[in-house]
């Protein structure tokens, strides 16, 4: 209660549950996204989990996994892209 005798209309009276509230959502236009930087993005992730998998794999069998394809492949995309 405040110093005028009135409940505060967002606590409610004491005692009671508050009530629900509307909850509105507005939708907001952007750009379209960077496909071509998310499929980078996407595709480094994915050789990265390959390098550390076969990395695990070499771990658990000792045997050893040749990475350089991989590192061939990641300057090839580098220089195509420039």
């Amino acid at each position: 209660m405040s110093k005028t005798g009135r409940t505060n209309y967002r606590r409610g009276a004491r005692g009671t549950p508050k009530s629900d509230r509307q909850i509105v959502v507005h939708g907001v236009r952007r750009d379209q996204p960077d496909l071509r930087k998310l499929s980078r993005a996407v595709i480094a992730m994915a050789m990265r989990e390959a390098e550390l998998q076969a990395d695990i794999d070499q771990a658990l069998t000792g045997t050893h996994v040749d990475k350089s394809t991989s590192e061939e492949q990641a300057d090839a995309m580098e220089s195509a892209d420039d």
